[in-house]
């Protein structure tokens, strides 16, 4: 059964809207928070929740600030808050954690960030990750060096000064999206890099909620989320005994096709984390739900849950 759900954000006044994905029968095996990326909206996850419903799971999310159903004004889309919108879309996400907590108290929760919603989780776990959670799938991610973190920081802090939060910089943007498409060999659109599957990618590209450009203060808040999940004293405050799988495309570029996954991974490693899991699947681009091989995908996560409940 799916239904809608309404949450009020945590900037006091924006009403986030989303779904919750429940079983018709039979005992809930765990709850699956899904938190969706950049310039995409959370119903584009339907086919994977309904899958992981037809398991047994509650599967519940929301479109961020800025996204989806939860923009009211058109001159919103893409922005966040005039300030701190980085704090306020982890803090949403501790929002809706603790609702349904409240009504699974004790069935195993899971969260599942993909793109930016991996750099959102990434950060959540420095702060949340040994509070009540059971594991978390990392998906789409890559590994940012720190310095051109700042370096995006102070750019869009400078941009942001001349002409105000809301101006939408095309030098930003292209600075951020204008290489994902370099490496492929036919270049039907600017957004073959997202999937194999011709039909999502003409989905995405046709939909109002996928077509605009973030807001020089929303990428400032994304710059900022990159830096704070670099930052060596705040890894330290990974949870060790949190399970963790990192999911990717070999071919998607956000992860620079697999290196920095891998350089995730042994970073988690390092830092002795008891369990932590990398997949890449090899010619998967950046949206593996969305792929050609999405069935894979979906069995392989549900399995590692399953794994871990």
């Amino acid at each position: 059964m799916r239904e809608r759900i309404s949450m009020l954000s945590s900037d006091g006044h924006t009403v986030l809207k989303g779904y919750l994905w429940t079983p018709d029968h039979g005992k809930v095996k765990a709850v699956v928070q899904l938190v969706h990326g950049m310039v995409e909206y959370i119903y584009r996850y339907n086919e994977f929740a309904n899958y992981l419903v037809e398991q047994g799971y509650v599967v519940v999310g929301y479109d961020h600030l800025g996204h989806g159903a939860s923009v009211e004004k058109e001159e919103l889309y893409g922005y966040f808050a005039e300030h701190n919108g980085h704090n306020l879309l982890v803090k949403d996400m501790r929002k809706l954690y603790n609702r349904m907590k409240r009504k699974y108290k004790e069935i195993p929760y899971f969260i599942l960030g993909h793109s930016m919603g991996s750099f959102l989780l990434r950060r959540y776990l420095l702060l949340y990750g040994k509070e009540g959670l059971t594991g978390a799938i990392i998906m789409g991610t890559g590994k940012q060096p720190l310095p051109i973190a700042l370096l995006g920081v102070g750019l869009t802090k400078l941009i942001k000064k001349r002409k105000g939060d809301k101006f939408r910089s095309s030098f930003i943007n292209n600075m951020a999206f204008g290489g994902y498409n370099r490496k492929m060999k036919e270049k039907r659109t600017d957004k073959d890099w997202l999937s194999r599957d011709t039909n999502k990618v003409d989905l995405y590209i046709s939909h109002p909620w996928c077509n605009f450009i973030f807001t020089v203060s929303a990428y400032e808040d994304l710059f900022r989320t990159l830096c704070s999940v670099e930052k060596w004293g705040n890894l330290k405050r990974m949870p060790k005994d949190l399970s963790i799988l990192l999911i990717s495309g070999e071919a998607d570029p956000v992860g620079n096709y697999g290196k920095g996954v891998k350089k995730l991974y042994h970073q988690y490693v390092s830092l002795g984390l008891e369990d932590v899991r990398l997949t890449l699947y090899k010619e998967d681009r950046h949206e593996i739900l969305n792929e050609l091989d999405r069935q894979q995908v979906y069995e392989d996560i549900q399995k590692w849950i399953e794994k871990r409940i």
